[in-house]
């Protein structure tokens, strides 16, 4: 802790960041106390400048921010926090801060699959009427894998015709009913691709 360089006002920049997407959700500030709760409960603290105290993020909304990793900048000066974002970031109700786009940067598509995972998984633990993906997970495995299944030769017939715009209609379907699957079987994003950089390595 001796090493962290807190300001003259003995706080650091803190940034949270989707352990899952990449994603920065939120930049805030900590004092020594908050990083120490932060480090010792696996929960973000941050410091308030404008009230002069110290909160726990989600603390009244339920929008906690689960600690997956801490990283410490170069210089000691900023922290970097890879979280679990239970529901929103941002006081607006956005799942991040930064969400005022101006334009759309290379990697958008993966973040947005990382996302469309989140909304899956919360369908499956958080039931909502009417919601296909709901139903989907309400009949269970069986059904899904006939749906990606059915999604798959879809595809295939996509590709053998000249409409760009229809393949990748398919594909989308196909990526939706997979990722569906996957949280099914309880297999996440981020294991497919530790998966894949094995065997590119």
């Amino acid at each position: 802790m001796e090493k962290i360089k807190f300001d003259e006002r003995g706080l650091i920049c803190a940034i949270a960041q989707d352990a899952a997407s990449g994603d920065v959700l939120m930049q805030a500030y900590m004092n020594e106390q908050a990083l120490n709760l932060t480090l010792n409960t696996g929960y973000a603290h941050y410091y308030s400048r404008s009230r002069n105290a110290l909160w726990k993020k989600g603390e009244t909304s339920g929008h906690v921010q689960k600690v997956r990793a801490v990283t410490f900048d170069c210089d000691r000066d900023c922290v970097l926090l890879q979280i679990e974002q239970m529901g929103a970031a941002c006081h607006t109700g956005s799942r991040s801060c930064f969400f005022q786009t101006e334009r759309e940067e290379t990697g958008a598509g993966v973040r947005f699959l990382a996302e469309l995972e989140r909304v899956i998984i919360d369908r499956k633990n958080n039931p909502v009427e009417g919601s296909y993906t709901s139903y989907l997970f309400e009949k269970g495995v069986d059904k899904i894998a006939k749906k990606v299944g059915e999604e798959a030769t879809e595809t295939v017939i996509a590709s053998k015709n000249e409409n760009k715009k229809e393949f990748a209609g398919e594909c989308a379907d196909l990526l939706y009913h997979l990722l569906t699957l996957c949280a099914e079987k309880g297999v996440s994003l981020a294991e497919i691709c530790s998966e894949l950089k094995e065997r590119h390595s």
